[in-house]
């Protein structure tokens, strides 16, 4: 199991499995009221440029793992983990529909070729 205990070390684990991917993947890490991982789990996989995201399948996922909170994550294939509009779109959306049923939305990691970007690092959840 990772050492998901700071946000770097979810950044990191998070850029071990996603970055090196030639499209685009959304990933959730469903946590339990500690914060400890109960399942990571790859949710839709798109093309080289985009994904569509679903938050009923989401929440449904949510719900049977029993989760208290999910950490998001994506990786850009183009190697640039700016945030697009759409992605803190989602990010909004999958929120306010996990609220619904008391699930909580920690973080959502863009990951790039080097780096990656967190939207709550940002102020952005």
């Amino acid at each position: 199991e990772p050492d998901l205990t700071s946000p770097q070390l979810v950044k990191s684990y998070l850029h071990a499995r996603l970055a090196h991917l030639e499209h685009e993947e959304f990933h959730g890490l469903f946590l339990d009221t500690q914060n400890n991982l109960i399942a990571h789990e790859s949710l839709f996989t798109g093309t080289i440029d985009s994904c569509a995201v679903h938050p009923r399948e989401v929440a449904k996922l949510a719900l049977s793992l029993n989760c208290a909170a999910i950490i998001f994550a994506h990786n850009h294939p183009s190697g640039y983990p700016e945030p697009s509009p759409a992605d803190r779109a989602i990010t909004e959306r999958l929120k306010k529909a996990l609220a619904l049923i008391d699930v909580r939305v920690l973080d959502h990691i863009v990951i790039g070729e080097g780096t990656s970007v967190s939207l709550a690092e940002r102020g952005w959840i």
